[in-house]
């Protein structure tokens, strides 16, 4: 078989081939919505708490407080997106 033949057979052999089969997309996608669903309402959650705790501490100092947690979860959120970046850097976990 000459070179030329053996290269349209092997064009003809790719274009008649079928396309790999992904079955986790609809897992993928289900999870993706379910993450979005309980990020809002965790954020709802966390909204009516923190208008809750201010109604209650309307009397004390709760400014500080209220600081003291926001850049305690904004601080826990930079570490998860930090370790998540580093970690998708090598998604094959080979140095």
């Amino acid at each position: 078989m000459t070179r030329t033949r053996r290269a349209a057979a092997q064009r003809i052999a790719l274009a008649m081939a079928e396309t790999p089969k992904r079955p986790a997309v609809k897992v993928e996608l289900i999870a993706t919505v379910a993450l979005a669903l309980c990020t809002v309402v965790a954020v709802t959650a966390v909204s009516i708490g923190i208008a809750r705790a201010e109604v209650v501490a309307l009397g004390r100092v709760a400014d500080a407080a209220s600081l003291a947690t926001g850049l305690l979860v904004a601080l826990l959120l930079v570490v998860m997106g930090g370790l998540t970046a580093v970690l998708a850097g090598n998604p094959e976990g080979q140095a």
